[in-house]
């Protein structure tokens, strides 16, 4: 695991949320949220993993991938209504796939030059 991608990631993706929160918060009213909030979090969830990985240069699609399985964990807490402890906790298991993604891609040969 590449602990300097950990790192980064979950600071990235820490900072995304908050932002995209506070703004959607700012900008719309609650019961947005009680009527569209499962939508519209996991559709900020996955923005912010792809600013995320955009930034660490990392692969979109892997980094889709590991963004909804680290909501998962989060969906369950969400439901126990701990819904930032649950994002917290997302956001811990997103930057350590992200991680492991960095440490396999830093193993990986360089492709050959066409």
């Amino acid at each position: 695991m590449d602990l300097t991608i950990t790192w980064r990631a979950a600071a990235l993706q820490a900072a995304a949320v908050a932002t995209i929160s506070i703004a959607l918060a700012i900008a719309l009213p609650r019961s947005f949220f009680e009527d569209w909030g499962w939508i519209s979090g996991p559709g900020a969830w996955a923005l912010c993993a792809l600013f995320t990985a955009r930034v660490l240069r990392l692969p979109p699609l892997p980094a889709l991938l590991g963004a909804a399985l680290a909501g998962i964990p989060s969906l369950l807490a969400v439901i126990a209504g701990l819904h930032w402890l649950g994002a917290l906790f997302a956001i811990g298991l997103f930057a350590a796939w992200c991680g492991a993604m960095a440490a396999r891609r830093g193993s990986d040969p360089a492709p050959e030059p066409a």
